[in-house]
């Protein structure tokens, strides 16, 4: 075996190592390493490393057990806790066509999950129910009580007023207009709630875990069904004056004349859009099959290694770059971090945007901003959720 493919075994290992001493814990709650070396049936020396990890982190605490039992010389015995400031939360992300649940830590480690594919844009209260429904199977999966969940979070794919908390764009969930999907999830997980659109949510999870670590000055692309962006300045997410910033999809290119969902013509998101880009794959990739129709496009990721299909990546890229740049004059962020479908596509895309901000935005930003493909990939949102839902847990306990 490689150095690189061990070390990735031995990190998919640990990583399994620790999900299991977390739910154990969120299960029983206080247990002797020996407990969860008998419950989980790991090693007493993978016990010692993960407990060791999670402490270093703040996930867990080890302390002497309330009663004071003795080991063989004399020490009393040690339990071992999930933080109480780490605890357990709830991550809930809602697309256009996708519901996820999910159970974990504000560090990142899922240990619960449950998806289902429904068209929440037509179905609000459908796609709330089967949000809290996700919530409990989540729950289940994970092993825990639902009072070891302390607070929840979700991302959900329209802009929200944040004067009252209703959601609020006419064109994107239409039928959710003046419903508060915060008052409405905790009613029904009865949990405290943060809601915030998708894209923000994608921003808090990069910079929290993936590209956006250390940085202060961010731009996080979500480039799916539509596009839309999370803007972080000087170390704080800005949403603008009512909470509708970032909707960079709706802005309008010179000589495009698609109409859009918001009934102008030529906006971004009819032009790079996901969908748009796979109906331009799908036409290529025909043409180099001698007009066969493939049954299914191949995921993204696969598609730099072709050169036509690359090719189609790149422009999409130097178009969505070209908005961007803009955005780099006025912002001079540190990096632009790729999300969303699109952003799978990885590296002919992100050349595409580096050519267009190179070309576009004035020299001096253009040399300052990194542009990258985020590295949570598509769950960049569900993380974000996490990290959300754990910060505000940590005010309620505070």
């Amino acid at each position: 075996m490689s150095d690189l493919h061990e070390s990735a075994a031995l990190s998919a290992r640990r990583l399994r190592t620790r999900t299991a001493l977390l739910a154990v814990l969120a299960e029983y709650g206080a247990l002797s390493r020996a407990d969860l070396g008998r419950l989980t049936g790991l090693s007493r020396s993978a016990v010692s490393s993960a407990v060791a990890d999670l402490r270093a982190e703040g996930a867990v605490t080890e302390q002497p057990a309330p009663t004071g039992p003795v080991t063989g010389r004399g020490r009393p015995a040690a339990v071992v806790t999930l933080s109480r400031d780490t605890g357990l939360v709830l991550g809930l992300d809602l697309g256009h066509a996708h519901i996820t649940a999910a159970v974990g830590t504000g560090e990142g480690t899922v240990l619960g999950e449950a998806t289902a594919l429904l068209d929440i844009d037509d179905h609000p209260q459908r796609a709330l129910d089967t949000a809290a429904d996700l919530a409990v199977e989540a729950m289940r999966q994970a092993g825990c009580r639902p009072d070891a969940v302390g607070a929840a979070a979700a991302g959900i794919p329209a802009a929200m007023d944040l004067r009252t908390r209703a959601v609020r764009a006419p064109t994107i969930l239409a039928k959710w207009i003046g419903l508060d999907p915060a008052a409405e999830l905790a009613r029904r997980l009865r949990l405290p709630v943060a809601v915030a659109n998708d894209a923000e949510m994608g921003a808090r999870g990069e910079r929290a875990l993936g590209a956006g670590r250390g940085l202060n000055d961010l731009i996080y692309v979500k480039a799916s069904h539509g596009v839309g962006s999370g803007l972080v300045l000087g170390g704080q997410f800005y949403r603008g004056a009512t909470g509708l910033a970032g909707e960079i999809g709706h802005i309008q290119l010179p000589g495009a004349t698609n109409w859009c969902r918001c009934g102008n013509r030529g906006c971004l998101e009819t032009v790079v859009s996901v969908a748009e880009v796979r109906r331009r794959l799908t036409h290529v990739l025909a043409s180099a099959d001698r007009g066969n129709v493939p049954a299914e496009i191949p995921p993204l990721a696969e598609l730099g290694g072709r050169p036509a299909a690359a090719r189609v990546i790149t422009d999409a890229g130097r178009t969505l770059g070209r908005v961007l740049a803009d955005l780099v004059n006025c912002l001079n962020p540190a990096a632009i971090i790729i999300g969303g479908e699109l952003g799978q596509a990885g590296t002919p895309l992100v050349t595409g945007v580096r050519e267009s901000i190179d070309r576009y935005a004035q020299p001096a930003v253009a040399d300052a901003v990194e542009i990258t493909a985020g590295t949570l990939g598509v769950r960049a949102e569900l993380h974000g959720a996490l990290v959300t839902a754990a910060e505000a847990r940590r005010t309620v306990t505070a």
